[in-house]
């Protein structure tokens, strides 16, 4: 009986404190992050909101009261702020289990101890975006900072040509013209019913050509998977997953869908015409008037911003 008590006791021992494992969890997690200013606000969140209250409280101590009290005085005041550092004791949570040192984490339930925050259901609804402003950094530290794959090109071509992933997942070889660079996506594929021509920059026409050489047939779906197939969404959500990739939605990385929001937004706070960037989009319009003059897909316009927001995206 002494033995196992003793044992238990050693057990006991070794089970870290929350500021240990979180800070262990970051460590390991460490490499991943390309992005110094998040690798830095990660801990820093947690350094400033939770460590004081219960930082030096071993993992196996801890309930959802203990995260509800450390995430209360902010979780009304800064909402966004509350869910990011709820999503990151959840994760140092997990790691505990993990390791064996808890059963399961705790974190994911307070919610139910804490009120409802304010508009939370509004800002779910939209797809989550990566912020325009952080667009070069994500080029330059996560995109294209490892080896070319068939995930990096897709997603890297859906930024750059502000489309609909599903529009790019099913794009055929027949669909791009090379000699005056634009892609047209058929009207069956379009959400509208109605088909986009879509002005392709020197680094999109870049990445379809390396890819038409490599191309053994160069005919049927520029990208596929090993069956053949169109490659699924959920290669593209992988990999934004796997990168941490945060949104403006907060608890919530960033979507391939949401890039497009980072589109219109850079393209209204840097001058463009409204009208050309919903073109961009391929946006319908519901106005009747207004769409009995959109007689034409101002593509020779819309080039020159396509350009721009390409240049932005690599160089910044």
């Amino acid at each position: 009986m002494r033995r196992k008590q003793e044992r238990e006791a050693a057990r006991l021992a070794t089970v870290p404190t929350f500021a240990e494992a979180a800070r262990q969890h970051h460590a390991d997690k460490a490499e991943g992050f390309r992005n110094k200013k998040h690798r830095d606000q990660w801990i820093s969140t947690l350094e400033r909101f939770v460590f004081p209250k219960i930082g030096k409280r071993r993992v196996n101590e801890l309930g959802p009261a203990d995260f509800a009290a450390c995430l209360k005085s902010i979780w009304l005041e800064k909402p966004e702020t509350a869910s990011r550092v709820k999503q990151r004791c959840d994760a140092v949570m997990n790691w505990a289990a993990a390791n064996g040192f808890i059963v399961a984490s705790p974190v994911g339930v307070v919610d139910k101890i804490l009120p409802k925050q304010p508009g939370k259901r509004e800002r779910v609804q939209h797809q989550p975006a990566l912020p325009w402003r952080s667009l070069p950094t994500f080029f330059s530290d996560v995109l294209r900072a490892g080896e070319a794959n068939t995930t990096r090109q897709m997603l890297e071509l859906v930024i750059l040509t502000a489309c609909r992933s599903g529009e790019l997942r099913h794009m055929e070889w027949q669909e791009i013209d090379f000699a005056q660079a634009i892609w047209t996506v058929p009207a069956p594929r379009m959400k509208a019913k109605v088909a986009h021509r879509v002005p392709l920059g020197p680094r999109a026409i870049e990445i379809l050509e390396a890819r038409h050489e490599q191309s053994e047939r160069r005919v049927g779906l520029v990208f596929q998977s090993r069956t053949k197939k169109p490659v699924t969404d959920m290669a593209l959500t992988k990999f934004l997953h796997d990168h941490d990739v945060e949104s403006d939605t907060p608890g919530r990385n960033a979507t391939a869908h949401g890039f497009r929001s980072s589109f219109r937004d850079w393209a209204s706070e840097n001058g463009y015409p409204r009208d050309l960037a919903e073109r961009a989009l391929a946006h319908t319009v519901k106005n009747a008037v207004e769409a009995a003059y959109h007689r034409t897909d101002l593509l020779d316009q819309r080039r020159p911003m396509m350009l721009d927001w390409e240049r932005y995206c690599i160089h910044g």
